[in-house]
């Protein structure tokens, strides 16, 4: 970074106001719930507390009209959500914010480029999968699969091609009256991106934001750590949770995204065995082939899209895909504890 541009760092980090202050600025972190289902963090600098609390609350405010616009569970008033949308299935298109449209759109292009690996509208599918989790969890005693008929049937309705978007009208119609909307390998991930996007275009430089597994990057830190490392460090989770190492590796980004995915979030136990919530679409049961997969990459809606699709696929086929797009990193955590990673990932990893 240039001395010119260092030097108004402080100045620019919050709302680019262009005051002239010399101090070092000071580093904050500010968390919320609710949103997404998961825990937000924000880590940035500012001359002030104030500021800082300034910035947390945009970013939440803007986080909030995101979580409302992409909830298939909850309405609000005055919004037409993606919930309107499903409610809607087969009677009426619905008129929407332009952000459920280009969410949409971006989601079907996910869909073509993963040969249907990761697809929002495999909703009636997730949400059988959903509430046989949640029976589980609250009656582990009675804790059952959801039959393969019923999820054989419920695949019936997933065709992508039902989805109708019509930008022009801003409406969503779903042509068949038991498909359902569920974004939720996408939303999450393509919100952090599209806040992220709006804090760069007005001049913000350094923030580390994180939306429960959806990790961004804007620049790097503002003030170097002991070291003189400038780049944010994140730690790579480890997927078993009983190991007293919590953290497989750590990666060093500046600018970029690292979102994981792992059967070590939402699960529930049948006989003993535990069945987590990414679903394959061909089998329609949850994947077995990887404890956990991270992608690093530049842009968020990307990473998460791609953490579910490639957790979808062999470990081959997924190596191929990854290599073949520029500027994307992964590793795979196998199911018996061992580290695959794309032929660029070590690039990053923090020396220990």
């Amino acid at each position: 970074m240039k001395k010119t541009v260092a030097a108004c760092l402080a100045a620019m980090l919050l709302f680019a106001f262009g005051c002239s202050r010399k101090e070092e600025p000071k580093r904050y972190q500010a968390e919320f719930l609710t949103l997404f289902n998961t825990v937000t963090r924000v880590v940035g600098y500012a001359n002030s507390e104030e500021e800082f609390r300034a910035l947390a609350q945009t970013i939440r405010d803007r986080l909030t009209e995101y979580h409302q616009l992409y909830d298939i569970y909850n309405s609000y008033d005055g919004v037409n959500n993606l919930k309107t949308v499903n409610d809607n299935a087969g009677i009426r298109p619905v008129l929407v914010d332009q952000r459920v449209i280009d969410m949409l759109e971006f989601a079907k292009e996910q869909y073509e480029a993963t040969g249907g690996r990761v697809n929002v509208a495999f909703g009636a599918v997730l949400s059988i999968w959903h509430d046989y989790r949640e029976a589980g969890i609250d009656d582990p005693e009675s804790a059952q699969l959801p039959p393969m008929e019923l999820l054989e049937e419920a695949n019936r309705h997933t065709n992508i091609d039902d989805v109708v978007i019509d930008r022009e009208a801003s409406t969503v119609y779903l042509k068949d009256p038991r498909m359902r909307l569920d974004c939720g390998a996408i939303a999450k991930g393509y919100a952090t991106e599209q806040v992220a996007q709006y804090l760069e275009s007005r001049g913000f430089q350094s923030l580390l934001l994180s939306v429960g597994g959806n990790i961004r990057a804007i620049g790097k830190k503002a003030v170097p750590d002991g070291e003189g490392e400038a780049r944010w460090t994140i730690g790579i989770q480890n997927p078993e949770k009983s190991s007293e190492r919590t953290e497989l590796m750590a990666v060093l980004i500046d600018g970029l995204s690292v979102v994981s995915s792992g059967n070590y979030e939402r699960y529930y136990t049948v006989n003993g065995t535990r069945y987590h919530h990414i679903i394959d679409p061909e089998t329609l049961f949850p994947s077995a082939c990887f404890n956990q997969v991270t992608i690093l990459c530049g842009d968020s809606g990307l990473g998460d899209a791609l953490s579910t699709a490639v957790f979808n696929m062999p470990l081959e086929e997924g190596r191929a895909y990854i290599d073949s797009l520029a500027g994307t990193e992964a590793l795979w955590v196998l199911k018996d504890g061992t580290t695959v990673c794309s032929a660029g990932f070590w690039d990053y990893v923090k020396p220990e």
